[in-house]
């Protein structure tokens, strides 16, 4: 006969199989485990966008990462655009907007201010990095 019980935790999930014999008598214990599809991590940022520069200009995460930015546009309107994300958020002059992505790919990807009331908010640019 043989029972099965299942536990699981955030890190692991372990089987444990007990063979007993017809009487009961525990006979062997034998153990596995497997990976567990692990929660994404949720990366948090807050980037300040003035003077037509963003602070921090670059921002790292691991792929799979949760990415929450919060964006404050302390001067003028701003907006923070990632092309290859299909990102594109503007946030009105003292005011911020939060928003969150999952990383699903790796690379460099360049982040900037697509608004044009202003020609130097397109010289705005950042990196945003996925390892």
């Amino acid at each position: 006969m043989i029972t099965l019980l299942r536990y699981s935790s955030l890190l692991a999930l372990a089987m444990i199989a007990i063979c007993s014999t017809a009487d009961g008598r525990i006979q062997s214990v034998t153990t596995a485990s497997q990976d567990v599809e692990q929660r994404p991590v949720v990366q948090e940022f807050t980037i300040r966008a003035r003077r037509y520069a963003f602070s921090p200009s670059r921002v790292e995460v691991t792929r799979g990462d949760i990415v929450r930015i919060t964006l404050i546009a302390e001067d003028v309107a701003h907006s923070f655009t990632i092309d290859e994300y299909r990102i594109a958020k503007r946030v009105a002059p003292g005011r911020s907007v939060t928003f969150e992505f999952c990383a699903d790919r790796a690379g460099r990807f360049v982040f900037y201010c697509s608004m044009t009331t202003d020609e130097r908010c397109r010289e705005m640019r950042g990196e945003l990095i996925v390892q």
